[in-house]
């Protein structure tokens, strides 16, 4: 347990040297942030009360579906896979470390949002930060699950690119968070109900942290973690 704790805080540290996790989980986000916010509070004013978990969703899909890719790849794509099989490190612990550390980095990310939003553009805070940060860390955990397949099913880093695109811009577009999605055209509002941002973003509404909006993301994170384990197994599968 020490030796696996280590590993987390090792990662956790080399990733603040990735330039690629320093972008998609703080710089990225947070410019996102400060450029948007005044915007959207001017031309909605009602949508202060949830610029919050728009931004966040926002912040949480872009370093968990864009930043951790590449850096899983990089793990599983060199020869670190055969120095794990050499010391009898299971091939899993590259991922749970990589995940926990982004995890934290994420988590970090947005609370630096939650701080800076209500005293920037007078965004309302959650009323319930207990129940606000338990929905965010079940966000932010399906969200890096699928990151994580990405990472481990697509070994080509410009492929990873385009699927990672694919994957986050409907997120940013069809779930709600940059405007209404009653706007959206039936079948586009169908798609974005297929989306974990869209369940995400329900999740940290107020009262929103209840079993109808649970269920979709617990079964999305399973079956990430189902597919990170076939995929670790079988490392031809990949695309």
């Amino acid at each position: 347990m020490g030796a696996f704790i280590y590993g987390v805080a090792l990662q956790c540290r080399m990733d603040m040297r990735s330039k690629s996790l320093l972008l998609t989980c703080y710089i990225v986000p947070l410019i996102f942030f400060l450029l948007t916010g005044g915007i959207f509070t001017a031309v909605m004013p009602e949508m202060r009360g949830t610029l919050i978990q728009s931004i966040v969703v926002m912040g949480v899909s872009m370093g968990a579906l864009i930043g951790v890719p590449p850096s899983l790849s990089e793990i599983y794509g060199g020869g670190i896979t055969k120095v794990y099989r050499a010391n009898g490190v299971p091939l899993y612990t590259g991922v749970l470390t990589m995940a926990i550390s982004a995890f934290v980095h994420l988590v970090l990310m947005c609370v630096i949002i939650i701080l800076l939003a209500p005293v920037a553009f007078g965004a309302e805070r959650p009323e319930n930060p207990a129940e606000f940060m338990a929905a965010l860390g079940v966000y932010i955990a399906v969200s890096l699950g699928i990151g994580c397949v990405l990472g481990l099913a697509v070994g080509n880093q410009s492929k990873q690119t385009m699927v990672a695109q694919i994957v986050f811009l409907p997120s940013i577009m069809l779930t709600g968070i940059m405007f209404p999605s009653e706007l959206l055209p039936d079948f586009l509002q169908a798609v974005g109900e297929l989306l974990p941002a869209r369940w995400g973003y329900r999740l940290m509404l107020e009262g929103g942290l209840v079993l109808e909006n649970l269920w979709y993301p617990l079964v999305v994170l399973l079956t990430s973690v189902l597919t990170c384990s076939i995929l670790l197994k079988k490392p031809n599968m990949k695309l």
